[in-house]
């Protein structure tokens, strides 16, 4: 698989990368021998930019990648975030301060069973933390050889100039893809501006793109797509329509719905690097072909047009969650 530099300062990935939270928490039970082998199998494809988080588990998903890349490690490049408070195994709220950012990164290095993270990010933006005290933490971070990069995840425009003035942002984290594009009046600019690399999460709209979901009702009660807003009711009706034109384009080609919406999102910008999640190898070696998969512009423009933000019907999260969107 080809590489992409992820922004300006010297991170070079994977075109294509892989959440690893499905593997430990959100969409079902775990299967660790399964996750393990497409932990094996991304390394093999070339699949090597991989993305965990404290909070993932807790802290299950990072232990899971640090059994999986023993021996491994000088083949992939790990990112992982700290900014949720845990107590007793939950996420009760989210903290940036120093103290505790310095506890998490000890923690993730740890846990992955590594010297350094190569990216690590602030998950959510804490209110009552200055970035400036953030950025300026993991400054010292990366000076002492703990960090290699700086990220960001679903910062807004005013945190984004304020965490770079202080130390350089390498990527920010946020969900974009053709089911979700908030970011494309404001943020993408600014980035493109700065320098800095997009990592879109849940590029397939949590499934709803690859054409093989069901209404929210349907799923387990330890599945997060039972609370999703845009799988309950008409809402799932009024999305399944407007997704139709990527399964239309993906039979044209040969291909499946989820390689269309990676390839649209490759085909945005050469400084746009994905990161589907999946916890089983063939879900991983198909979403790995996109990266072969063209689209022509005619293709792009009805993709662009039949997915506009106003034809989704239903908010991205629900209330308490959408609250920590820097937005």
């Amino acid at each position: 698989m080809k590489q992409r530099s992820l922004g300006k300062q010297g991170l070079v990935v994977s075109e294509i990368g892989l959440g690893c939270m499905g593997m430990s928490q959100s969409y079902g039970p775990a299967d660790e021998a399964e996750s393990i082998a497409t932990l094996h199998r991304a390394i093999e494809l070339g699949v090597t930019f991989l993305d965990t988080a404290e909070v993932y588990g807790p802290y299950r998903n990072e232990e899971l990648l640090g059994r999986a890349l023993r021996g491994r490690r000088n083949a992939v490049t790990i990112a992982t975030k700290f900014g949720f408070d845990i107590e007793d195994g939950r996420m009760v709220g989210v903290t940036s301060r120093p103290d505790r950012i310095r506890k998490a990164v000890d923690g993730s290095l740890q846990r992955l069973q590594i010297e350094t993270i190569d990216l690590l990010y602030q998950h959510r933006v804490d209110p009552q933390v200055p970035i400036e005290d953030v950025a300026g933490v993991v400054s010292e971070l990366v000076q002492a050889g703990k960090v290699r990069y700086f990220g960001l995840s679903e910062a807004g425009v005013a945190n984004i100039r304020r965490a770079h003035a202080v130390h350089p942002v390498t990527a920010l984290q946020s969900e974009y893809s053709l089911w979700e594009r908030n970011l494309e009046s404001e943020i993408i600019p600014l980035l493109r501006e700065l320098g800095i690399g997009l990592v879109p999460f849940s590029p397939l709209g949590r499934g709803f793109l690859a054409g093989n979901v069901k209404r929210a009702e349907e799923y387990p009660a330890d599945d997060f797509r039972r609370n999703d807003p845009r799988f309950q009711g008409e809402n799932f009706d009024a999305n399944m329509r407007a997704a139709s034109v990527v399964r239309d384009i993906a039979k044209a080609h040969g291909g499946t719905p989820s390689q269309i919406a990676l390839a649209w999102l490759l085909q945005k910008g050469d400084d746009i690097v994905p990161i589907p999640g999946t916890k089983r190898r063939a879900y991983l070696e198909e979403n790995a072909a996109a990266a072969s998969l063209q689209l022509s512009a005619n293709e792009m423009e009805r993709l662009d047009d039949a997915l506009k933000p106003e034809a989704i019907a239903g908010p991205r999260y629900a209330e308490k969650a959408m609250r920590m969107i820097d937005r």
